[in-house]
């Protein structure tokens, strides 16, 4: 099985492309003549909606704890903001049918339950230490000293050098 189809068939990701699809319903009820909230709303709304199941691909293509994390953040954020943007739809007059806008809310909210099982799966000794402090598994702290910090590198260990001049 390809690692996109095993992302397809993770129930984050399917719950993230169905929030995608209400979010492009809920935008369509958004009234094309109100530039007000075509350019306030409309586009982060969607812009949130795309970043979710871009993220959790993101996170899915990589094995290390602080890069999944930081892809982690994002997706909450971004989920978060979507969640109270569509819920300020509510108090908009222009807006007529509010059912899209508590089906997404509801969607959302079912996501969060399948992100949190998520996020727990994830192998927290697999890292490399966050200098920055975010992104460590627990007892890591950012001022620690990187353990790879003793391991002696020489790239010319890696490969077969020969000094041209012998070969002449």
């Amino acid at each position: 099985m390809s690692k996109r189809d095993e992302l397809q068939k993770l129930p984050l990701y399917q719950k993230a492309e169905q929030i995608f699809k209400i979010t492009q319903g809920l935008v369509e009820i958004v009234p094309a003549d109100n530039e007000f909230l075509q350019e306030t709303r409309v586009r982060f709304i969607l812009e949130n909606a795309m970043i979710i199941p871009a993220k959790i691909a993101g996170a899915q293509a990589v094995e290390l704890y602080d890069i999944k994390m930081e892809n982690a953040t994002i997706i909450r954020k971004a989920a978060r903001e979507l969640y109270v943007q569509a819920g300020s739809l509510r108090f908009e007059e222009d807006i007529s049918d509010k059912d899209y806008i508590l089906l997404l809310r509801k969607e959302i909210d079912e996501f969060r339950l399948l992100f949190i099982d998520w996020v727990a799966g994830f192998d927290v000794w697999n890292y490399i230490k966050d200098d920055w402090g975010l992104f460590n598994p627990p007892g890591v702290n950012a001022h620690d000293k990187d353990p790879d910090e003793d391991i002696p590198f020489n790239p010319e260990d890696l490969f077969d050098f020969e000094d041209d001049d012998e070969n002449e």
